[in-house]
Parts: C-alpha cells; structure tokens; sequence
C-alpha cells in the first residue's frame, strides 16, 4: 500500500497560526512524522510526504506527486481556525472528504474521525464535504483531517503537545490499518 502524507501549508504560509505565534505547519509536521513512524511497522507500506521542511509545496505539486506515484491513499494533516484573528470560540475536530463523496474515502473518514474524537475527547464536527485542491485532483482516496482549532485556547495548548501530536498520528494510523486490514511486519 502506497501511502502519501501531507503535512497542510508550510513554513512560509502566512497566516496559518496560534493568535500566540505557533505555525500550523509545525502541528502538520510533526503528526505526519509520527504517523509515517507508525505505518513503517506494517507489511508492504510505502510512505511518501508531499511537504517540504525547505519549502513551501504548492499545491499542484502535492497532488500531481502523489498521481505520479499511484498512491493508493492521499492524507491531509492540518488544524483548523475561525474568526478573523485573536482567540475563538469554535473547537473540535472534522474530516473532509471530496463533494462525491466517494465511498471508499467516506467510510475511512468516518472510522478516522470517530476514533480521533474518541482518543482526544475533542467535540465531533463530523465527516464534511469541500473542494479542496488535494480533494478533488488525487485520483485516489483522499482525506483531509483538522486536528483541532489553532484559535482555540484550550485545543491550541494540545496543538502544541508533542503527546497529543502523536496521539493523533496514532490514531489515525490505526484507523487506516484497521480499514486496510493491514499486516504487521
């Protein structure tokens, strides 16, 4: 199995952060790292990154790798926001999976979602549809998680715990193993 993640932005997006200066990519980053970590344990496993720690990836690139490649999953790791700047309100967790709502990508966005919500004890925003570029033009299942809210007080805290980094790495990683029915090596 072929597997392509994303860590969402990169270092030079402007405006993706914490109201007290965390980068998302950060975030994105280190979950990736962590759950390419844990898919490494498993038979017949190739992980791929479409970021760069050097520079930032457009967003064609991103895709038409991983198109290139023939992945056969495409992840999308981010954090979300709300509001035009400063602290919010808005907090939880929510998985987008393509306006066609592919069946394949639909059911493991659920098994994801619910089990991170679970894991996390953060509010479930649910399974949504969007357009996003990595969404529509990835001739393989894709998803794209948001891990909590950047402008959240309390979930940017957890943002920035390395503890809850991996916990949802790990999270995620069960819930494609569990869905692939995927061998350890």
């Amino acid at each position: 199995m072929k597997i392509m993640i994303d860590a969402g932005h990169g270092y030079q997006t402007h405006g993706k952060q914490t109201p007290d200066g965390m980068k998302e990519y950060i975030f994105n980053r280190s979950v990736a790292a962590h759950l390419k970590n844990y898919l490494k344990g498993f038979k017949d496993t190739y992980v791929y990154f479409a970021h760069s720690d050097l520079e930032d990836v457009p967003l064609r690139e991103r895709t038409n790798k991983a198109n290139t490649l023939s992945v056969d999953l495409y992840l999308s790791i981010h954090a979300n926001a709300a509001g035009s700047g400063g602290w919010h309100a808005a907090k939880g967790i929510e998985t987008y999976i393509y306006l066609s709502k592919p069946s394949e990508a639909l059911a493991l966005a659920n098994c994801i979602q619910l089990d991170l919500v679970s894991v996390t004890g953060l509010k479930n925003r649910g399974i949504k549809t969007a357009e996003f570029h990595v969404l529509r033009y990835t001739q393989c299942p894709s998803i794209l998680i948001e891990c909590g809210f950047m402008t959240n007080h309390r979930e940017a805290a957890l943002l920035k715990s390395e503890i809850y980094r991996k916990t949802c790495a790990n999270s995620i990683g069960k819930s494609i193993v569990q869905f692939y029915r995927m061998a350890k090596k």
